[in-house]
């Protein structure tokens, strides 16, 4: 193991002893294989007055070997209806973004991943984006425009993911 990888897994460690001491509200974190300190598996609580109130929507967080200088990858492995989700589940916010200027000039250097974020800050952001998606700019085209043009639908079908993220458990 490299000297970056090395401080990664420490660091890793401690955000992991740190969330088993004081757990934070609105979801749970845990390793996927106790033997892998680089891939977790989270559990996200649809959060209160939300479409997503009362899903409980899984996800797996990958840190690369050079964390925290780059950002994680999240997916989603529950069904998750949104603007700024993949149709693959990958979760699409700025502080997952590589740090540094955006190639496409949509997001401050300042909105981007910086390595002060931790699995806290991450998980407490992807639960800003349940309450407030973004369709500026839309990892999901097709669930952008009915959250602006067919609210109903949307609705429908977030009620849907939110029903078999419950059946999940």
């Amino acid at each position: 193991m490299g000297s970056s990888s090395n401080q990664a897994s420490l660091l890793l460690q401690k955000q992991l002893r740190d969330l088993s001491k004081n757990p934070v509200d609105g979801f749970s974190a845990g390793l996927v294989d106790e033997t892998n300190v680089f891939d977790w598996s989270v559990t996200i609580i649809g959060p209160p007055d939300t479409l997503y109130d009362g899903g409980f929507f899984n996800a797996i967080m990958s840190f690369p070997q050079n964390y925290p200088n780059s950002p994680p990858t999240v997916r989603f492995i529950s069904e998750m209806w949104h603007p700024n989700v993949y149709p693959d589940g990958k979760v699409c916010i700025s502080i997952l973004h590589p740090p540094g200027d955006d190639p496409n000039g949509y997001e401050l250097a300042s909105e981007r991943w910086t390595p002060v974020h931790t699995v806290e800050s991450i998980v407490l952001s992807i639960i800003s984006m349940l309450s407030s998606p973004n369709d500026e700019s839309p990892a999901n085209v097709e669930a952008a425009k009915q959250w602006r043009d067919m609210r109903d639908e949307f609705k429908k079908k977030v009620s849907r993911c939110v029903r078999k993220s419950q059946e999940a458990l």
